[in-house]
């Protein structure tokens, strides 16, 4: 197996990851677990996860090894400091108490299209942060986003009944999500990757804890089965995503990994349908195509130039 191809199914298994968060979440307020215990469990196992990778890095020479991918140990001067990548990772608390919530209140395979939505609100921020003019092929993929969500959010199946509340919600996510990408792209690239997300996951732990006390640490109902759900979705939405993604995409190219992580949104979808059961309609699924159009049609054209 050559290293392109290796790399590929690294990256599309850490989209995958992704990808099944909201069923986990589902399943977990069906156990009658709130939004604090889930987020709070997620981000306490994630925080101690991603420390423990990135000690193991630097005490046991894993370090050496991953040096080659850009991933060295190895102190930089002119650091980014500490709290400026804490503070990006605030928003990947906002994006989990907003993704989660939205989760809540709509199927699963709705809220992942509103998260989704970050798409085209990346290209506005970078437009009126950066004054960075968007080019005629990410306005084509914007309209295209959009075409294709009023497809798959069910617009036109009068069987689907929307919550506007939850809605709101997953917009909100999105916003966060955009966010996280403007600021994460920008701060703490001169990293390690594992010190980078383990500083970003403890500063959305810091944010979920502070809006929501971890009053499951001593009522009994982390111990009583909530560290399994802590756990899983630490794994699944925290610590294979970046590792996965660091050891695939500096193999396939920046482009080419964008378009594989893109995964996440038809195994979203397809773990709904399956494991849920929730019904996804053929236009639904037509949304969903012309979503990954866009992104595959926005980086191919990037990779070309």
């Amino acid at each position: 197996m050559n290293k392109k191809l290796r790399g590929g199914i690294f990256v599309f298994l850490g989209a995958c990851s992704f990808g099944l968060l909201s069923t986990i979440v589902k399943k977990a307020y069906a156990q009658d677990y709130n939004l604090g215990e889930i987020t709070g469990s997620q981000t306490l196992f994630g925080t101690f996860f991603l420390w423990l990778i990135y000690y193991l890095q630097l005490n046991f020479g894993i370090v050496k090894k991953t040096r080659k991918h850009g991933f060295s140990g190895q102190v930089q001067k002119n650091a980014t400091k500490w709290w400026k990548v804490l503070f990006a990772g605030t928003f990947t608390g906002l994006v989990g108490m907003f993704y989660y919530k939205c989760v809540s209140l709509l199927p699963a395979s709705i809220a992942i299209i509103l998260l989704m939505q970050y798409l085209w609100m990346s290209i506005i921020l970078d437009a009126l942060v950066f004054k960075k003019k968007p080019t005629r092929i990410q306005i084509l993929a914007t309209v295209v986003v959009l075409i294709g969500t009023i497809f798959a959010g069910g617009i036109f199946n009068q069987t689907i009944t929307l919550n506007m509340v939850g809605i709101i919600y997953g917009l909100l996510a999105a916003l966060s999500y955009a966010l996280f990408i403007l600021c994460s792209g920008r701060v703490g690239n001169d990293l390690p990757v594992f010190k980078k997300s383990a500083l970003m996951i403890t500063g959305s732990f810091i944010l979920t804890w502070v809006v929501f006390r971890p009053t499951f640490l001593f009522d009994g109902v982390f111990i009583s089965g909530l560290y399994k759900w802590g756990i899983a979705l630490a794994l699944l939405g925290t610590v294979i995503p970046p590792l996965f993604f660091s050891i695939g995409v500096p193999k396939v190219g920046i482009s080419v990994g964008t378009i594989l992580s893109a995964a996440e949104l038809p195994i979203a979808v397809l773990s709904s349908y399956f494991i849920l059961q929730e019904k996804v309609q053929t236009l639904q699924w037509l949304g969903v195509i012309l979503i990954l159009i866009s992104i595959i049609m926005s980086n191919l054209i990037k990779e070309k130039k």
